[in-house]
């Protein structure tokens, strides 16, 4: 039982300052950007509380595998126990999994919820995909009246890996959506040709846009 101990509590060592030393490095980020709102807190809680848990759930389910196997392992023509099966554990290994299940589903559904609720915005932009750009529509609030769009500016050279790629790859464009900070803003989306799909990581927002459709988001 000791040598198991042992060799489990390593790998979760190792595996645990592996990831320390991934996070502290931004080059090797393999995780959700930092959330910069409520709603982007409320999902990466949510993503850390998932993964800890399949973390547990990882290290017991293949912990008692690796236990059972070598302790309870036999030579060659041992009389193998005869029995068929614990009631007691099957109805274990149902409640158990249904409690995580809904510890898990109920904080998830309430921001589900919250992203929904685009009522009582401070400002309303509708957003319109097209092949390659973006359009912005300032429709109100600060800001109304305002129109333009915005196009990806990553160079060429880095798209084709000619030149090593920079810091924001992919997500530099000409003319930039700005809106205040502190203020809800409800995001019309639609598209002019194919579906598209709006997502700016560190806000929690992603929505695909939709010819012929109005979708919104905030």
């Amino acid at each position: 039982m000791s040598k198991v101990t042992a060799m489990l509590a390593g790998v979760l060592a190792l595996a645990m300052y592996s990831g320390l030393g991934m996070a502290a490095a931004d080059s090797w980020q393999l995780n959700l950007p930092e959330p910069q709102t409520i709603i982007a807190r409320q999902i990466y809680d949510q993503h850390m509380l998932a993964l800890w848990i399949c973390l547990a759930i990882f290290i017991g389910v293949f912990g008692t595998m690796f236990y059972s196997v070598l302790k309870h392992r036999k030579d060659a023509g041992h009389k193998a126990a005869n029995f068929h099966h614990s009631t007691t554990v099957e109805i274990i290994w149902t409640i158990i999994p249904f409690f995580i299940l809904i510890g898990m589903a109920y904080p998830a559904t309430k921001t589900i919820i919250a992203m929904k609720d685009t009522s009582s915005p401070d400002i309303t932009i509708k957003t319109t995909g097209y092949q390659w750009k973006w359009g912005y529509d300032y429709i109100t609030g600060e800001g109304e009246g305002i129109s333009f769009l915005s196009a990806l500016s990553t160079p060429r050279a880095q798209q084709e890996n000619k030149e090593a790629k920079g810091e924001n790859y992919l997500l530099e464009v000409d003319n930039p959506l700005v809106v205040p900070t502190g203020k809800k803003i409800r995001v019309l989306l639609t598209a002019n040709d194919v579906i598209h799909a709006w997502w700016v990581p560190a806000l929690g927002a992603k929505q695909d846009a939709i010819p012929g459709f109005i979708r919104d988001t905030w």
